[in-house]
């Protein structure tokens, strides 16, 4: 093309990159947004469920006070007396503090104490009949505590002003616990129109930037690949013709992209002679071993290292190889004396008929080499020092496993990139003089929108949830469970079968929460299961988690333990995870009958937590 056509491709790209920026930060604002008004939202809720439980507990309080001061009317042994007395007091002081904290506030309570006008008005009108219950109440304690002998018709006055109270205080309590709940479902149903106002105006935004800024991007990048196109065909018939015109320049081009093939399937390379000298060294090698490009009589060996027994391996295998080729394992040192690893080979090169050279492609290995050297290492020590350093792998992997679960959170948006590059292709295949074809496509298109939504929603659950952390892991697994069926539409079904309720060290619970989660997830991406069913189960000694599926099944004999985390790995994480908290993972399963996983944890090596 033309200088003119040039400038104007880099103007069109600037002004396509400008625009995709755009889009692409209106969108991620728009993610952060929403975010950002939820999360305050739901930082506001946090405390509504202990309200209501304080303000319901206040009904059963003060019935109990009353059953506790009528039982003292009745009683005549000293003793028992005495007894309930003591009761009374503890409920009169656990009644005292419920009903203030829930006026004030309180930190121990965690109640924040910030009520709305309608709930301070009820409150205003239910003091006096607590101040009498109060005072009545604190009145018989004293008379009691002074003289334990006391008749009981000393106090019957007392008694009769708590029973002509307790109705009309239990009366406004219900009141009061009814517009605690009223105002928490407000609290709900705004959140639930909040929500769907943000779906409708992210949706918006992708409506408006697939009208202002994708179509007309697709327009112009389709003139720009049939300019490309017709630019192509030219430099083709240049190419033929400078071919025909000059020999010496199809073997410089042919030499060029030998090397050009060569450098694009190593990350370090170099040319040298037979004897050992050095033609050219990629840019990497140079960087890598601090090589002067304009030392033209380098010799390879001495580049690769300062050790003379280095450079004589290095020299023999050049020599004894020049020929045959050769690949291994070659150990170099850098100027900074730093050991350097490298997978290397040797490889014959002739670039013209008359002159022969080797190729060098090489790879660093040094972690690999490291790794190695320290597993042959730990296998000289005895076995007791392998298990600690087993116990230190499995909770290095389980952190960093933790470590990618936050990243992921903060990485999210992200990809929300990749997959709007999936929309915009399938935005420029859309044919407009098709108009069935094009209705298709914008229907497909819209499909596609959703399951970007979806995909983010799936993306953002695997993070640990608020759940495991407040309330335990039962809550936990009974939410992943649900989620996942809404999310994915298969059957996923939670049954607590012995009703376990007890909180496990935090340890326990997220390692316990994780393999269920790896188990289910591997169940819906791999086994094309419709139902799955998690039973947890708690003996004396022991609890069970079990998880079925009636996916397609495998043989557990032949699974591929692979380095990207799919398959083996997975499982791999599994077992570390339940080694650590010193359970046992059982797997069972057969192709075409399904899957089930078992998990086995001691429950006298977790700490309960009432």
């Amino acid at each position: 093309m033309t200088k003119n056509g040039n400038s104007l491709d880099q103007r069109t790209f600037k002004k396509l990159s400008r625009l995709y920026i755009i889009a692409l930060s209106t969108i991620a604002l728009s993610v952060i947004i929403s975010q950002i008004l939820i999360r305050k939202h739901l930082k506001d809720q946090e405390g509504d469920s202990t309200v209501i439980n304080v303000a319901g507990r206040q009904r059963m309080l003060s019935q109990k006070l009353t059953k506790e001061i009528v039982s003292l009317s009745t009683e005549e042994d000293l003793e028992k007396r005495i007894q309930l007395k003591d009761k009374l007091k503890q409920t009169l002081k656990l009644w005292e503090m419920s009903h203030h904290a829930l006026q004030n506030g309180s930190d121990s309570l965690g109640l924040p104490g910030h009520n709305s006008i309608a709930v301070i008005n009820m409150f205003n009108k239910i003091n006096p009949s607590f101040n009498i219950i109060e005072k009545a109440s604190k009145a018989i304690i004293e008379k009691i505590e002074n003289v334990p002998s006391l008749p009981v018709e000393t106090f019957l006055d007392d008694i009769e002003k708590v029973k002509q109270n307790e109705g009309s205080f239990l009366k406004a309590m219900d009141q009061i616990v009814n517009q605690y709940d009223s105002e928490a479902n407000e609290k709900v149903n705004w959140l639930r129109r909040l929500e769907l106002l943000l779906m409708a105006f992210t949706l918006l935004i992708l409506l408006v930037e697939f009208l202002f800024i994708f179509w007309p991007t697709a327009k112009t990048v389709k003139n720009t690949l049939k300019e490309l196109l017709i630019a192509e065909r030219k430099a083709k018939k240049m190419a033929f013709d400078a071919d025909v015109l000059s020999e010496a320049k199809e073997k410089s081009v042919k030499e060029l992209r030998a090397l050009s093939n060569a450098m694009d399937e190593t990350l370090l390379f170099a040319r040298i002679t037979s004897s050992g000298t050095i033609v050219h060294m990629g840019n990497k090698f140079s960087r890598l071993f601090k090589f002067n490009k304009f030392n033209n009589v380098a010799n390879f060996a001495d580049v690769l290292s300062a050790n003379e027994n280095d450079q004589l391996f290095i020299e023999s295998l050049i020599t004894k190889y020049k020929k045959t080729g050769w690949q291994g394992e070659v150990k170099a040192t850098t100027k900074d004396q730093v050991e350097v690893w490298l997978e290397m080979a040797i490889i014959p090169f002739n670039p013209t008929d008359d002159k022969s050279e080797l190729l060098i492609i090489a790879s660093d290995i040094t972690k690999r080499k490291e790794a190695q050297l320290e597993i042959e290492r730990l296998t000289k020590a005895n076995f007791e020092e392998k298990m600690n350093q087993q116990k230190n792998i499995s909770s290095k992997i389980i952190e960093n496993q933790e470590n990618e679960q936050n990243r992921i959170a903060k990485d999210v948006h992200d990809g929300i990139g990749q997959m709007l590059t999936g929309l915009k292709y399938n935005l420029e295949s859309i044919d407009v003089k098709d108009k069935d074809k094009t209705v298709l496509k914008i229907e497909h298109l819209k499909e596609l929108t959703s399951n970007i939504i979806k995909g983010v929603r799936m993306a953002t659950f695997n993070l640990t949830p608020p759940e495991l952390t407040d309330h335990g892991i039962v809550p936990a697994i009974t939410k992943l469970t649900n989620e996942l069926s809404k999310l994915t539409g298969k059957n996923i079904v939670f049954y607590n079968k012995t009703d376990f309720n007890q909180r496990l060290d935090s340890l326990s619970e997220i390692n316990i929460y994780r393999i269920t989660q790896e188990a289910i997830n591997n169940a819906i991406k791999y086994a094309d299961s419709t139902h799955i069913i998690v039973t947890l189960s708690c003996s004396e000694k022991l609890l069970s988690v079990v998880i079925d599926d009636n996916g397609k099944g495998f043989d557990p004999e032949k699974i591929e333990y692979k380095k990207n985390g799919d398959g083996g790995m997975g499982l791999t994480f599994m077992k570390e995870r339940i080694k650590y908290i010193n359970g046992r993972l059982f797997l069972n399963s057969e192709p075409n009958k399904g899957t089930r996983v078992t998990l086995n944890i001691p429950i006298e090596k977790l700490s309960s937590i009432t």
